[in-house]
């Protein structure tokens, strides 16, 4: 099927376009909503200015939709960017990267539903470690680029996720309660190479910003470099 892969930038939105090819999918074009609103309840926010990098680094075609970010309304820019996807790359399906978020998920297939596209979330009901473990086996480099909760400092900012990091965030889930996975906001990450990736991006300035709770790690500069 000729798939638009909804994303982000982040671990779970290339992993569930990595298996969506694997299954003999062609993706035919990148969609990413770039919102003005930190709180977005449906999309990711740190360093999404670099998808058009990764979509360079990935040779494949991007459309950026920029949203205010507001609950429910946001649904509507989505909704803009999949009919311009059709219009332009004739897809009949889209790819997301929900993994427990019903709230993320129903709202994505409703609105294929309406538009009479597929809905594929390869990642559903996956299990955390299974699924970080594969995607470090599978040759993801992947950074964490946002943390917001108990566990979880400024000294998590910018790390490299490897199998030590994998364990660490397992146990902070057995004592504070973080997702392992990571949806429910504790962290987020920035993909910087993967399989299917022609070039790779390298980080060559970027600034920790931390208020206490939570904080950010916001890519001010990178290249694109040969593998």
């Amino acid at each position: 099927m000729r798939l638009g892969a909804l994303f982000s930038g982040g671990k779970d939105s290339l992993l569930s376009l990595h298996r969506a090819r694997s299954d003999g999918h062609e993706v035919a074009v990148l969609i990413s909503i770039v919102s003005s609103n930190p709180e977005s309840y449906m999309f990711h926010v740190p360093n999404i200015v670099l998808t058009e990098m990764q979509a360079k680094a990935m040779e494949l075609p991007i459309i950026i939709q920029k949203t205010e970010g507001v609950k429910e309304e946001e649904l509507e820019d989505l909704k803009t960017a999949l009919k311009a996807a059709m219009d332009q790359y004739q897809i009949e399906g889209i790819v997301s990267g929900a993994i427990y978020s019903n709230y993320q998920r129903s709202r994505i297939d409703k609105l294929a539903g309406e538009l009479g596209l597929q809905s594929l979330s390869p990642l559903w009901k996956a299990r955390p470690r299974d699924m970080l473990t594969e995607m470090i086996g599978e040759g993801f480099e992947v950074i964490i680029s946002a943390v917001a909760a108990g566990g979880l400092g400024p000294e998590w900012l910018g790390r490299k996720f490897d199998l030590e990091t994998i364990d660490e965030l397992c146990e902070l889930h057995n004592t504070c309660y973080v997702c392992t996975g990571g949806e429910g906001g504790e962290f987020e990450t920035l993909v910087l190479d993967a399989p299917f990736f022609k070039k790779k991006l390298v980080v060559k300035k970027s600034e920790k910003k931390w208020d206490g709770q939570a904080g950010t790690f916001e890519v001010l500069k990178t290249d694109l470099v040969p593998k």
